[in-house]
């Protein structure tokens, strides 16, 4: 996901949510580590809340996919230079 460890990814997650919350810009390298740990809590079974979701959530899959999706395609452009890479600043 490009954290160099597993406590700079929840360092960063912190400082992410907190620049997501208050529309701070973030680098593309951010919003396509950003992308990609949502997908993978959402979607992963292994390493995130996968078929839970709806129970941890509170939400249904369906409109959650609908939203990731609308997510995915308005930062397609954005997270497109790492497609197949590592995130990196």
């Amino acid at each position: 996901m490009g954290f160099v460890d597993a406590q700079d990814l929840v360092d960063r997650t912190d400082l992410l949510r907190d620049a997501l919350g208050v529309d701070a810009p973030l680098s593309p390298a951010d919003w396509a580590r950003v992308l990609l740990a949502t997908e993978i809590v959402f979607v992963s079974d292994l390493a995130g809340t996968g078929v839970e979701w709806p129970s941890t959530t509170g939400l249904a899959d369906e409109p959650t996919i609908r939203m990731l999706r609308s997510v995915q395609r308005k930062l397609g452009r954005t997270v497109r230079p790492y497609y197949g890479k590592t995130p990196s600043a």
